[in-house]
């Protein structure tokens, strides 16, 4: 591993690891036009669940058990059977309910913990709770990213080509992928069993770095490229939504910076790039919806924007408006959104998932950022890793497309990127000034305007 830089994000941003392209079509580099181009870093996250992760293990003869809070326990058998090479059948792993997570957190290296406690006293329960320090300084982080995208606009308004370069730490670390136990206390055995370097999601499985990094318009010339940055001493893995947060924010804040500079509405710009007529109609609901709030004057500091995406560009459809007030914190004051996710099953659960996705995309784009010391995280605790509060929760308003004759398409989340890129378009609309580095907080904006 290189020595860590002095900054994590420039080591991620200016990595000159091996670019893989993973779409391509037309020929980018050959169109001419009025340029744009925005370069969208987003920092490591943590998980930030409510409480720690923990487990309860026993070893009876042969056969261990062990209760845990893990997403996947089938993965979790496996890589307890790779650490201490035993057979998966003398392995029980039973799920019980616990903090949640949002993709690879704590809970499996909790479980592994308690399984090699349990070891040492056989037949005795053993119950491992982890510590807010540990969950913040030991846990994967969500990775840090860096998206530049270069476009081209013709003389009668239209983006003939995008080219799309993705930067970012793995994205993929859970237990027993890559064939390798990926649990942290298996590299401190008296036979340790490290991580193999890990591999990227491929897209046929709806991307990694790259989730959501192939704009949904109709651009006849598109390139999109990928580099995974592996050379860091950082522990990193799967975080709600992956790659599609950061290449959300990073294509739909272009798209209003050229709406813009066009003088065209963000509204009828999209509506000119879509030929999906779902997609279409997300955005003009949307517009109806929000129509009469957009008319309002605002006080100074105040602002509306919007985003848009169709999650993994298979998924779910999402349009977010979302109102900021500026005047002293970043504050998202409203939120505003249209789904379409084809058949509901539970309204109210659809509902409930898409307001919590909200919310969350809400403290990322506006508070979270994890502090690094070196090859150290620095952070160690909610007073230096500030999330949204109670207080802060914005009005949220979900408004979903009735089609019971299609099929479910899925709602988890589909609202991180569009959120988040509302946010950052309001906060232009606000202020005039454009925050490309997350999170957006009162001194980027400060320093933004030096």
């Amino acid at each position: 591993v290189a020595e860590p830089p002095n900054h994590p994000m420039a080591a991620i941003s200016g990595s000159g690891e091996p670019e893989e392209t993973v779409f391509e079509t037309g020929s980018p580099e050959r169109t001419t036009g009025l340029r744009f181009e925005t370069t969208i870093s987003r920092p490591f996250l943590c998980h930030a669940s409510i409480a720690p992760s923990a487990a309860v293990a026993v070893w009876d003869s042969h056969v261990v058990t062990v209760w845990t809070h893990s997403q996947g326990v089938f993965p979790l058998r496996r890589a307890i059977a790779m650490a201490l090479r035993m057979d998966e059948e003398s392995i029980k792993v039973i799920h019980r309910p616990g903090a949640g997570c949002y993709g690879h957190n704590g809970a499996d290296d909790a479980a592994f913990d308690a399984v090699l406690m349990a070891r040492a006293v056989p037949g005795r329960h053993v119950k491992v709770v982890w510590s807010r320090l540990d969950e913040f300084r030991a846990a994967p982080l969500g990775p840090g990213m860096a998206t530049t995208i270069s476009t081209t606009v013709s003389s009668e308004g239209r983006i003939t080509s995008a080219d799309v370069v993705v930067n970012s730490a793995p994205h993929a670390g859970r237990p027993s992928i890559n064939g390798t136990p990926n649990l942290r206390s298996a590299s401190y055995l008296s036979d340790p069993v490290p991580p193999a370097p890990s591999m990227d999601v491929p897209l046929s499985r709806g991307g990694g770095a790259d989730r959501n990094a192939i704009p949904g318009y109709s651009i006849p010339n598109m390139r999109v490229r990928k580099r995974i940055v592996r050379n860091l001493p950082y522990r990193t893995s799967s975080l709600r939504s992956l790659g599609a947060f950061t290449n959300v924010f990073a294509i739909e804040t272009l798209v209003d910076d050229i709406a813009k500079d066009l003088g065209v509405d963000p509204f009828e710009f999209r509506l000119r790039h879509l030929e999906d007529p779902r997609s279409c109609e997300v955005i003009e609901q949307l517009a109806q919806l929000t129509v009469t709030e957009r008319a309002q004057r605002l006080p100074d500091g105040c602002g509306w924007g919007m985003g848009f995406a169709r999650y993994k560009n298979t998924s779910g459809y999402c349009a977010v408006m979302a109102c900021v007030n500026c005047t002293d914190e970043v504050r998202v004051t409203d939120v505003r959104c249209v789904a379409d996710i084809g058949e509901i099953i539970s309204p109210d659960g659809a509902r409930n998932q898409i307001e919590g996705g909200i919310v969350q995309a809400a403290s990322w784009a506006t508070k979270e950022a994890v502090e690094f010391e070196g090859a150290k995280v620095l952070t160690a605790g909610w007073m230096d890793y500030p999330i949204l509060r109670f207080s802060e929760v914005p009005q949220v308003e979900v408004k979903l497309i009735e089609r019971p004759e299609e099929a479910p398409l899925g709602c988890g989340e589909i609202a991180q990127g569009p959120t988040a890129a509302a946010i950052g378009n309001a906060v232009l609309a606000a202020l005039g000034v454009r925050i490309r580095d997350l999170p957006i907080t009162r001194s980027a904006i400060i320093e933004a305007m030096l």
